[in-house]
């Protein structure tokens, strides 16, 4: 540890740089899981609250919940046979308020469940996000495709669905609004293994957000980000201790003419990459929390602690195995062989 600190010292520059650039990796992959993990709670905030089950949609809807119909006397042996489970429909739309402003929501109904929201005709509850936008508890708000009107009964926390948020309303309401009788799925809770119901495919909680438009893209597409930025710090360990090393072969071979073991040498190593990535880390840490406690409440942004902690550990294993990988030569050197070349 000692020969380490030392070099780190007569370096500083040298190691400056490549902690920087591993800080600027490593923030930014904080802030896009940050964002991937916001864009899907505000994609899927609704079906994620919910606990471990099955959803169960027509078998002929190709994974489409929206075009799922329910053979209604299935359903209700469904129902009459676990008392847990609850039919459900979900469909966009969008209501207006007052000042007859529209508001993108998702219709929710269901039957009597201690899952959903209950609600009576002509009532609706709403995710709170619509409380920012205005809407208050006794609104009356309507639908154009809704004979009747809608009274704000209360809010709800966090439920989302396909970006927009929640409605829920009468199951009465619902039909008469989408012209349907049938129920779009079923969900039955706490299941370890899907039932076999006759016409209808099962999809668990993490299956079925892949039915949801544009999720599985989305996350995709983050996550491939993410995971391509620490590829990239672990590329960038090798190769910075790769050049170090080949500028120190001279140093090495002196070293095991004395009697310093190899490993002695692959321990410096990792110490380096430990002290600059925990440094690099640390600061890349505090400033992604400090900015999800300021971003915008508007910005889907979710950032845990333990999702910082996991990827600081996914960062440390990469850079102990760039840095690894990068010593490799240092087993090879040979100690005459290496002070012949001049490098002292």
């Amino acid at each position: 540890m000692n020969i380490a600190w030392k070099e780190i010292k007569k370096n500083k520059a040298r190691f400056m740089i490549l902690g920087s650039i591993i800080f600027l990796v490593s923030f930014l992959t904080f802030i896009i899981s940050g964002l991937s993990n916001g864009l899907s709670q505000d994609n899927a905030a609704f079906i994620k609250d919910l606990p471990k089950g099955h959803f169960y949609m027509n078998a002929d809807a190709n994974e489409t919940y929206n075009i799922s119909k329910i053979d209604e006397q299935l359903a209700d042996n469904i129902l009459t046979d676990d008392h847990d489970a609850a039919a459900l429909s979900i469909q966009m739309g969008f209501m207006n308020d007052s000042e007859d402003k529209q508001h993108s929501v998702a219709f929710v109904t269901s039957t009597e469940s201690k899952l959903f929201e209950s609600v009576q005709k002509g009532e609706v509850v709403l995710d709170r996000s619509l409380e920012e936008d205005g809407i208050k508890i006794g609104d009356i708000l309507t639908n154009n495709q809704f004979s009747g009107e809608f009274k704000v009964k209360g809010f709800v926390d966090q439920k989302k669905y396909s970006h927009a948020p929640v409605a829920y309303i009468n199951m009465e309401n619902y039909k008469e609004i989408y012209r349907v009788n049938e129920m779009q799925l079923i969900f039955i809770p706490g299941q370890e293994d899907a039932k076999d119901f006759s016409g209808l495919q099962a999809f668990s909680n993490k299956e079925f957000l892949n039915t949801i438009p544009s999720y599985s893209a989305e996350q995709m597409s983050l996550n491939m980000i993410i995971w391509f930025l620490v590829v990239i710090s672990g590329m960038l360990f090798a190769i910075f201790f790769y050049m170090m090393n080949v500028q120190k072969i001279g140093l090495y071979g002196i070293l095991k003419a004395i009697g310093v073991k190899t490993i002695s040498l692959f321990y410096m190593m990792w110490n380096q990459m430990l002290f600059i990535t925990v440094i690099a880390l640390g600061l890349s840490v505090a400033l992604s929390q400090g900015f999800a406690k300021i971003a915008p409440s508007g910005m889907p942004f979710s950032l845990t602690v333990e999702t910082s902690i996991q990827l600081s550990c996914i960062f440390l294993v990469i850079g102990f195995i760039g840095a690894t990988l990068s010593g490799i030569q240092i087993k090879k050197v040979e100690p005459l062989q290496a002070i012949q070349q001049g490098e002292a």
